[in-house]
């Protein structure tokens, strides 16, 4: 081994500690063994998330859930701590060119309070609240033993008005490119994007707005700054004249790196968080689908110029079905398809599956899910997901409303729901479920013994194929089926870090 190769090694275990995930591929050398040991996986040393503004509704009463499962190898300090960010300009009429530059000075100052949550331990969760419209932003880091699958649930209850009902979201990682299909610039609509910069340096960020006809013309929308650890909220209706049903945006960071999350409110159907779409890919599967259901719709994109038809199925507890008329979806290059597939679960969990007819051509999409009848309608969105891959974290679950749905759509899987500790009391307790190929299985989670509070759950795959997980929070009132649902991608608890096949000893000598 040369010493490039070490360096190269040394900078993604640095890489690592400073994110929360890295992985190393060396270039193979002509006539070396390719056959290198596994990389070992390690617990991540540090990590990131980013929480946006819950609300602009002095009505809102929000609660946040700090989480972090117990992971072995990781003994000794670290603490977890969020802070709140600076808040920039509130109806995103100063997004874009010198409008959108802020003096740092005055950045700073518009600091405000921080919810209260001190994390004591990994394998308890700790619970904080705020209410009214001037809760801020949150940017937090965790270190040491608090790093390993940290995880933040933020939930807000807003009794009227634009968007009522619940609204969730999984605070999350920064990073430099964002996929939001399912967003909306139409008059009943108020969609806002939520920009979060948790570093010491501006971020630059390009907002780009792409309809039924393909891209949707704006100005505004490139080059907005985003002041060092502050936020931003900026409408997307002010970024076009276009009125549009469904909008797919896309944030791309031109330097600099942003949390992002979509905050869609209709006027008559409730509104909740738009989560980001896992990367283009010619397969996805949105995980989630609530049984009673009355609406669906499906929203998709395709950054490229080729156009992608893709084959729906639904994976039901019985395995997959093919909705009678949506047995397809036609996607143009750069433009976004809308399809409503109506009360496509029947009564029955389901997860949604769509794999190309032909040739795979990468597509991110999302689902806007609607519950409740007339007036009593509440609105959710489940966006193209991750596996769980190692182990996924959900936090903020009670004794009642937490549904947890698994779908393997590859093949049969067996896993393991551990429920944490309570918040204010109780002992974890775990159970094993096994998922049928093709299926999707909505159950009751395990709920800890002499439950006190709130609790966690994680989600850890033993065998089989991959795994696809949400998790429904149901909160109804005045006979409004509030709910809201988050994926469950891996949590990001490990990165891989390559092993040494040599003694390293004869570099120094």
């Amino acid at each position: 081994m040369n010493r490039t190769t070490l360096s190269l090694i040394a900078g993604a275990t640095a890489l690592a500690a400073v994110t929360g995930f890295a992985a190393l591929s060396a270039p193979d050398a002509p006539g070396a063994d390719t056959s290198a040991k596994a990389a070992a996986q390690l617990p991540v040393e540090r990590t990131s998330l980013l929480c946006p503004s819950p609300s602009m509704s002095d009505l809102a009463e929000t609660s946040y859930t700090s989480f972090t499962p117990v992971t072995k190898g990781t003994e000794g300090g670290g603490k977890a701590e969020l802070q709140a960010a600076a808040a920039e300009s509130a109806d995103g009429t100063g997004a874009g060119g010198d409008q959108g530059k802020k003096d740092d000075k005055k950045s700073g100052e518009q600091k405000t309070e921080k919810p209260v949550l001190t994390p004591e331990e990994p394998g308890k969760p700790v619970t904080g609240d705020s209410s009214g419209a001037d809760t801020p932003a949150l940017v937090g880091t965790a270190d040491g033993r608090f790093a390993p699958g940290w995880t933040v649930q933020e939930t807000t209850e807003v009794a009227a008005g634009t968007g009522r009902g619940l609204q969730g979201v999984n605070c999350t990682a920064p990073d430099t490119s964002f996929w939001f299909p399912g967003a909306s610039t139409a008059a009943d609509r108020t969609d806002y994007v939520h920009l979060t910069n948790p570093d010491g340096s501006a971020a630059v960020v390009d907002i780009e707005l792409y309809g039924k006809d393909g891209t949707l013309k704006s100005t505004v929308g490139e080059g907005i700054t985003v002041q060092p650890h502050s936020s931003e909220p900026v409408l997307l209706s002010t970024l076009t004249g276009e009125k549009q049903d469904n909008v797919t945006v896309h944030v791309n960071v031109r330097s600099g790196r942003v949390g992002a999350a979509v905050q869609a409110l209709d006027d008559k159907l409730g509104g909740d968080w738009l989560a980001a779409s896992t990367d283009p890919s010619g397969s996805l599967v949105l995980p989630g689908l609530p049984k009673d259901a009355t609406s669906v719709r499906l929203v998709a994109f395709t950054p490229g110029d080729d156009d992608a038809d893709l084959k729906v199925r639904l994976a039901s507890p019985s395995g997959l079905i093919t909705p009678a008329g949506h047995e397809t979806v036609h996607v143009k290059g750069g433009m976004t398809t809308a399809v409503d597939l109506g009360d496509v679960t029947r009564g029955e969990a389901g997860s949604l599956v769509l794999t190309p007819t032909d040739g795979a051509v990468p597509v991110v999409a999302a689902l806007r899910v609607v519950r409740g009848e007339g007036d009593k309608q509440e609105t959710a969105f489940i966006p193209a997901a991750r596996p769980v891959g190692t182990r996924a974290t959900s936090a903020d679950n009670s004794a009642k409303g937490s549904t947890l749905s698994l779908t393997a759509p590859a093949g049969a899987a067996t896993v393991e729901v551990t429920a944490s500790a309570g918040s204010e009391g109780g002992a974890p307790v775990s159970k094993t479920y096994t998922i049928k190929a093709g299926t999707t299985q909505d159950i009751e989670p395990p709920v800890p013994s002499g439950l006190k509070g709130t609790y966690a759950l994680t989600v850890e795959p033993k065998s089989g194929g991959p795994v696809y997980g949400a998790r429904t929070l149901s909160a109804s009132e005045g006979g409004v089926p509030g709910f809201t649902v988050q994926t469950l991608p891996d949590d990001r608890g490990t990165v891989a870090v390559p092993e040494a096949d040599e003694d390293l000893s004869v570099l120094q000598k």
